[in-house]
């Protein structure tokens, strides 16, 4: 006969067996039922567009509805919090911006840790920022852009999106590795600032180019360089800030999926691969480049990785501006 310890003990067994049997049925047979991906931002932007766009091809390779739910408030928080507090089953994702990684350091206070609290799926795509001129600075290129900055210290603006926006960082990371001064001129948008330099009150930003294509091209603003690591592919002439004498310079936007913390690795890894199946197709690929995208679809573990160096990188430019964020 079974004493009390020993009875305790046995169905303290029992019902750890019996989670463990459940836990390993519910991710072999992942997914099951409809999964939902949070764009913390408003319908119809980069990040809105890029959940809309794989979650429609997700779901005919899983066979389960993909739900985008947009959730716009307080810079992106509210969504984010609210994958980061969501159950670790695989069914809540986040389609994430690269201001998550600056928001790791920048902001003042946050409802949750940017990196801690996300297991990373995979980078979906990388945008690489372009420079862009206001057709009075008499520049074709960086080169020329630098001389004539030097030669006028602190005359030049340039806008942004906003303190701590990608643009911001990206300009004053410009500026300081090419050794000249600007000045910042924040507006509460890309279009906005875009708008203010066509009519002059800016001469220089950071954009990605398919926001700005039909400006350059109508010859509202010059396009001079990108901000990759290499040429892009849709405009294969046009060079980057690093070949044309700013040597390491790299400023790039990138869209992602992450799911919580501990969300179990299998369904993490299963995520991955059937994103990375969808980006790698061929029509999926070419739409990307065509917008001015580099398709990725890189590891966990790669895209880990990206954020960290991201945090770190972006982090220490807004600390030494003194931007903080809440």
């Amino acid at each position: 006969m079974l004493n009390r310890s020993q009875l305790f003990i046995g169905l303290t067994v029992g019902l750890l067996t019996a989670a463990g049997a459940a836990t390993a049925y519910a991710q072999a047979n992942y997914p099951d039922r409809p999964i939902r991906i949070i764009v913390p931002l408003a319908p119809g932007g980069g990040s809105d567009y890029t959940a809309r766009y794989i979650g429609l091809r997700l779901a005919e390779r899983v066979g389960q509805p993909v739900v985008v739910d947009n959730r716009p408030a307080a810079s992106g928080i509210v969504g984010t919090e609210l994958v980061a507090k969501a159950v670790p089953d695989g069914y809540t994702l986040l389609l994430a911006y690269s201001t998550h990684a600056q928001s790791a350091q920048l902001f003042t206070t946050l409802p949750y840790d940017p990196i801690k609290d996300f297991a990373p799926v995979t980078e979906v795509i990388a945008t690489p920022l372009t420079l862009l001129l206001h057709p009075s600075v008499p520049a074709t290129n960086v080169k020329e852009l630098i001389t004539y900055a030097k030669a006028n210290q602190g005359k030049l603006n340039y806008g942004s999106s906003g303190p701590g926006s990608s643009p911001h960082l990206a300009a004053e990371l410009f500026n300081s590795m090419a050794g000249i001064k600007t000045t910042h001129i924040p507006y509460k948008g890309v279009s906005q600032y875009i708008t203010a330099q066509i009519g002059g009150e800016i001469q220089f930003s950071f954009s990605n180019m398919f926001t700005t294509m039909p400006h350059w091209k109508a010859g509202r603003l010059k396009l001079i360089a990108t901000g990759g690591p290499k040429r892009m592919e849709a405009m294969p002439e046009l060079p980057t800030i690093d070949e044309s004498g700013v040597a390491g310079f790299e400023a790039l936007t990138w869209y992602g999926f992450m799911a919580p913390t501990k969300t179990p690795r299998a369904i993490v890894d299963k995520l991955q691969q059937e994103i990375a199946a969808i980006v790698n197709t061929p029509e999926v690929r070419q739409t990307f480049i065509s917008q001015g995208n580099e398709p990725l679809a890189n590891t966990p573990d790669q895209f880990a990785m990206v954020i960290k160096t991201d945090a770190d990188k972006w982090g220490a430019i807004g600390k030494r501006l003194g931007v903080k964020l809440d």
